[in-house]
């Protein structure tokens, strides 16, 4: 998924760790997306990975002890004031230790001192390092004072030893720092419910009812969410694996978990939420919780089968007609209790006449608030890059064009705040 990160300058701070090759990767992602990239390393990392490598690869000059210039805006303070976000990785243990203590005895501890906008380590160190009562004592001390920790993965370390310490998955470490440039009020660490995917409905135990749903729409709206700063959980029977691994995802298969999942889900984001009659002007700001959000993206098969069968049906036992009894599947959104959240439904329709008509028919029939309708031609349309939504409320409709999914989904949420702005 493409992320427009266009007027956004990213600072990345290398130290001397084996994974600071990685580093690259880091670095071309953002690139990818459009953002600006200043680099800062310290001398230790330059053992590892030239400065030269980052330059070439954008087009920045780097920030080292040697080519620090009062002259230019490359030194300790100006570099900073240029950029939206800090992000450190990797981030070895020495410098999450001196960090967390305000000691600035290199180029980019002293960097960092200055900086006063959002700032995000990611560690990498040997498990006995990472784990140390002094490292986690001063990564809880910068997690207290606001600055974001990007876990470190599980996995078999450079030096032979394995655990805990290895660095983030480069995407990871990409997904959580653009976060901290796209949040926005409205959307941050309000409680949404996305589903996704066609439900598997099963005739035996190798064999089902589905349809073509990819279920990458969800994983693009779940991600735009994500990035807007939402607390997000997806519910969803498709791959998931390459959307931000801090978003709470439940896996499904049929229609009947979905709902029952869904309801839970549903039930949990509006569990707290204070009624407009409790709340006065003293009302500490952290206990007002945000009107939820339900985005029914899901494929949800109409009919499964009525008698599904234990183990595989031989073909020889079946003969050359197989006629098998089906019964419809409970409607999810008509089930769901809407009180208190605010409801968005997709429609995918092949009607070129009354397509249209048919999505906004559901708006009354099932009470939601909107309904995103999507324009089929064939089955070749599903699984695709992008895609094409018109928004579509009681009060008026949205063409918000053809675009990628990711695009779109931000498109989706701008307009979804206006639905019910609590």
């Amino acid at each position: 998924m493409q992320l427009d990160l266009t007027n956004k300058t990213v600072l990345l701070g290398v130290t001397g760790s084996i994974s600071a090759y990685k580093a690259c990767e880091v670095a071309r992602l953002f690139i990818k997306a459009g953002a600006t990239v200043r680099v800062i390393m310290t001398p230790s990392a330059e053992r590892f990975v030239s400065a030269l490598t980052f330059e070439a690869l954008t087009r920045n000059p780097v920030l080292t002890e040697q080519s620090e210039s009062w002259s230019t805006t490359l030194n300790h303070i100006d570099i900073g004031k240029e950029c939206d976000v800090f992000i450190l990785a990797p981030a070895t243990a020495n410098t999450i230790n001196k960090l967390s203590k305000g000691i600035a005895d290199n180029i980019l501890l002293q960097t960092a001192l200055a900086f006063d906008k959002p700032l995000l380590i990611a560690p990498s160190a040997n498990t006995k390092m990472i784990e140390h009562h002094y490292t986690v004592g001063s990564l809880k001390m910068l997690a207290v004072n606001e600055v974001k920790i990007i876990s470190p993965q599980s996995k078999l370390l450079a030096c032979g030893d394995e655990g805990n310490g290895a660095l983030a998955e480069p995407l990871e470490i990409f997904y959580q720092t653009a976060q901290k440039l796209l949040e926005d009020t409205f959307w941050k660490d309000r409680k949404i419910v996305v589903t996704g995917g066609g439900t598997r409905e099963k005739i035996d135990d190798v064999r089902y009812l589905s349809n073509f749903s990819s279920g990458k729409m969800a994983n693009a709206l779940a991600t735009a969410l994500y990035l807007r700063g939402a607390d997000v959980c997806l519910i969803s029977t498709k791959d998931h694996s390459e959307i931000p691994q801090e978003i709470y995802t439940i896996d499904v298969e049929d229609a009947n978990e979905m709902l029952e999942y869904t309801v839970d889900a549903v039930r949990v984001a509006k569990k707290g939420k204070m009624s407009q009659a409790t709340m006065n002007s003293s009302t500490p700001v952290h206990l007002i919780q945000k009107r939820p959000y339900l985005f029914m993206t899901a494929a949800v098969a109409d009919f499964k089968p009525k008698f599904p069968q234990v183990g595989k049906i031989k073909k020889s036992d079946i003969g050359e007609e197989w006629r098998i009894d089906l019964k419809q599947n409970p409607d999810i959104l008509t089930e769901i209790n809407k009180d208190g959240i605010t409801t968005v439904a997709f429609k995918a329709e092949m009607d070129s006449e009354h397509g249209l008509a048919n999505a906004k028919s559901i708006l009354k029939k099932k009470d939601i608030d909107s309904v995103c309708y999507n324009f089929l031609r064939n089955s070749q349309d599903f699984g695709t890059k992008d895609n094409s939504i018109t928004f579509i409320t009681p009060q008026n409709s949205v063409d918000l064009g053809r675009a990628d999914k990711l695009t779109l989904s931000f498109k989706i949420l701008y307009e979804s705040q206006k639905l019910k702005n609590e």
